[in-house]
């Protein structure tokens, strides 16, 4: 189709037990490097994950999303990953580093639009 580009996204996971193998989808990242396009959606259902894990820090897992929701975002307020280029910050926030917030393996897609591909991609993977 003429005018698609591709992107690349991953979605952010919470895993309050790592053991128990459980998962919540709370997010996705998509990067769009010919559109120059670098965007998240974050939506945290509290219930959701308190039916899986009744002791988690809630607080705490809203608090890191919206560290990586602010390091996507960029700028001199996300501190010194946020002021990075938008291919290095990308890479930053879908490397792995935690337990409880994960990320998934980076998949491609082909879109006209990367803002509208961002909220189907958020729609088809986090929201119920």
């Amino acid at each position: 189709m003429p005018g698609q580009t591709s992107f690349d996204y991953a979605v952010i996971r919470v895993v309050p037990n790592v053991e128990r193998e459980e998962f919540v989808n709370v997010g996705v990242i998509l990067f769009c490097r010919t559109r120059r396009f670098l965007s998240c959606r974050i939506e945290f259902n509290a219930e959701r994950l308190s039916a899986i894990a009744p002791t988690v820090d809630l607080e705490g897992v809203q608090a890191h999303l919206a560290i990586l929701a602010h390091i996507c975002e960029g700028g001199v307020d996300a501190g010194p990953i946020g002021q990075l280029d938008m291919p290095e910050r990308f890479h930053w926030l879908v490397a792995p580093r935690s337990t409880t917030l994960q990320i998934s393996p980076v998949h491609c897609g082909l879109c006209t639009d990367p803002e509208r591909a961002l909220e189907q991609m958020f729609d088809r993977l986090v929201r119920r």
